[in-house]
């Protein structure tokens, strides 16, 4: 995979900014570069509290949704929750389900079986909702394209609240003129419809979700404050969706960080401690990598209902045992899914694939629930927009896509809408199902479609500022931290150094998967660092750049003439109560 290093140079007065905010002029540019200008914007991004949230009754029908809910819980109704298997339908169907309860509703949640039911509400679950007495159907984290199935709910008597955030299905004429379909709800409450008055439409599923309950808890007589204790889960579940972390989910998840480091949640507490991790320590990065993964793994391998146990959970001996159960599920889930994406690799290589403006592999063995992951994966490796799609139960065959910034994955599929059988997703990830014989069409009409370049297949790498080795220092790492979260949309910042001279280096790590060096920048700095990549690939480079004898001379600490440029993060190393600064090295060239 190509790529290209560049310097963003956005202009402002930093020395001023620095002084006014009381940060230094590395931090005032790392802001800039984010869009953040005017000192209102400044102090509202270095700043958090919940006044800054915006407010829920914009949100068109959260109101209607409201009233109809309330009525049905005085009047004693059953209602149920029918969320989705992913780590924000699971936060999202706890967040209905609790709220709810509180308000007194008879509630029970169901989420649906990823491969016997698949992804949303169905009419499966409909008939069942109504074998059950069920009056009220609230959905989360699905539904908006569910226009079928909720007229056969409303044929069938049922009142039905959809509450969700992905894309509104829609039709393009010659012209491009977009027609949107609205499932015939009693009340739709999602940020990305047209005429939704709501100032930020990338909510999660789960977000949306809390901003219904927090509008019932008004209409109920409930102090709206009540509804933070569950603001933890509208962040985990903002990150782990891989949402923008701009705005207000920027503010949603650094609310909840401070709430988790204080949560008495037995799931969260059980799951944190499962990990071997310090509640107290969690960001967001745990969230997507350490935490969220586990959720996912009893919706990929087994039913997600048993992380809505979880976080259900009442007791910490219950909790612990959910816990465990799920950490081994995930543990299994990175087996499978390191298989998986071997077989996939090999199959690129050897169909050429890779030739592709758009990859398609198909592995017809791999567990449906995997393929998403490994999609994402392949996705990294090539910096190309990939579906992986493999064999189900039904006799179809179910896919996931990632995509790459300038491809937008579920605009692109309505272009080939009648070959699948059912769609939806965001411009960076999609689902599908679709009749295998449609399949080879499949990848054919969606290569035909694109308009991508080689230009969208290299991988730019944004530098926020050159930084020379000597001006790190610990008080200045500590002050990015009010930078936080980093994620997608408000990225960790990149520094870089150029023609740093390694005086030595060692291999580490119980796999020999770690390169420690010592590194010196020729502007008076010297500090140590460390890689965690491909040490292979890396000692590669090391000798084509210089020769092997000058690398044999660099882990044997003799002086050697060794140079190249790295993109890096400035880390605290604490060991054994002692504190040491270094660099984290993240690409090189």
């Amino acid at each position: 995979m190509k790529e290209q290093w560049y310097v963003t140079a956005k202009k402002a007065d930093f020395k001023s900014i620095g002084e006014r905010f009381g940060i230094d002029q590395v931090t005032a540019r790392i802001i800039r570069n984010r869009e953040i200008t005017g000192d209102e914007e400044i102090a509202s991004y270095l700043s958090c509290s919940p006044g800054q949230l915006h407010n829920p009754h914009l949100l068109k029908d959260a109101d209607k949704a409201a009233a109809i809910a309330a009525a049905k819980i005085r009047e004693g109704k059953k209602i149920r929750i029918i969320g989705d298997y992913d780590i924000d339908g699971v936060n999202a169907s706890y967040i209905l389900l609790t709220g709810l309860r509180i308000c007194g509703a008879s509630v029970d949640p169901v989420i649906p079986d990823r491969v016997h039911d698949g992804y949303g509400v169905n009419e499966r679950l409909i008939a069942k909702a109504l074998e059950d007495g069920v009056d009220t159907i609230i959905t989360c984290d699905n539904g908006i394209s569910a226009w079928k199935e909720i007229a056969f709910a409303k044929e069938s008597g049922l009142t039905v609240i959809v509450t969700d955030h992905h894309e509104v299905p829609f039709t393009a004429d010659e012209d491009g003129e977009k027609s949107y379909h609205i499932p015939p709800a009693d009340a739709v409450i999602n940020p990305k419809q047209a005429d939704c008055a709501y100032p930020y439409p990338g909510l999660c599923g789960a977000a949306v979700a809390w901003k219904f309950i927090q509008v019932l808890y008004e209409t109920m007589d409930i102090p709206v404050q009540k509804s933070y204790e569950m603001i933890a889960h509208v962040a985990f579940a903002t990150v782990g969706d891989v949402m923008e972390l701009t705005g207000e989910n920027r503010m949603l998840v650094k609310l909840g960080l401070e709430a988790i480091h204080k949560t008495e949640n037995p799931g969260l507490l059980a799951l944190i401690q499962q990990n071997k991790l310090e509640r107290e320590k969690i960001k967001s990065w745990h969230f997507g990598f350490v935490l969220g993964p586990c959720i996912n793994a009893s919706g990929r391998l087994d039913t997600a209902r048993r992380s809505l146990q979880l976080l259900s959970a009442r007791s910490m001996e219950q909790a612990s045992g959910l816990a465990k159960e799920l950490v081994e599920l995930n543990d299994r889930r990175k087996n499978l899914t390191l298989k998986g994406l071997e077989e996939a690799k090999n199959l690129i290589e050897e169909q050429e694939i890779w030739k592709d403006k758009v990859m398609v592999v198909y592995l017809p063995q791999c567990h449906e629930s995997l393929a998403g992951i490994i999609a994402g994966r392949i996705r990294e490796m090539y910096h190309k927009p990939v579906f992986v799609l493999t064999d189900s139960e039904d006799g179809l065959v179910k896919g996931s896509g990632r995509s790459i910034e300038a491809y937008s994955m579920y605009e692109e599929m309505t272009k080939c809408a009648p070959l699948m059988t059912k769609f939806g997703g965001h411009p960076m990830a999609a689902g599908l199902s679709m009749n295998r014989e449609n399949t080879e069409r499949f990848r054919r009409e969606l290569n035909e479609y694109a308009k991508l370049t080689e230009e969208d297949f290299i991988e730019k790498i944004h530098i926020d500022v050159p930084m020379p080795l000597y001006y790190i220092r610990a008080e200045l790492i500590r002050e990015f931290e009010r930078l936080e979260p980093f994620g997608k949309g408000n990225e960790k910042p990149v520094f870089a150094v150029r023609d740093v001279h390694p005086l030595r280096a060692s291999i580490a790590g119980k796999n020999k998967n770690v390169m420690k060096l010592v590194l010196e920048d020729g502007a008076g700095g010297s500090m140590d660092a460390v890689y965690f990549g491909d040490m292979d690939a890396f000692l590669a480079f090391l000798q084509d750049k210089s020769s092997e004898q000058e690398v044999d001379a660099l882990f044997n600490g003799v002086p050697q003439n060794i140079r190249f440029s790295i993109t890096y993060d400035p880390s605290i190393d604490e060991y054994l109560g002692r504190e040491r600064v270094q660099v984290i090295i993240r690409h090189y060239c």
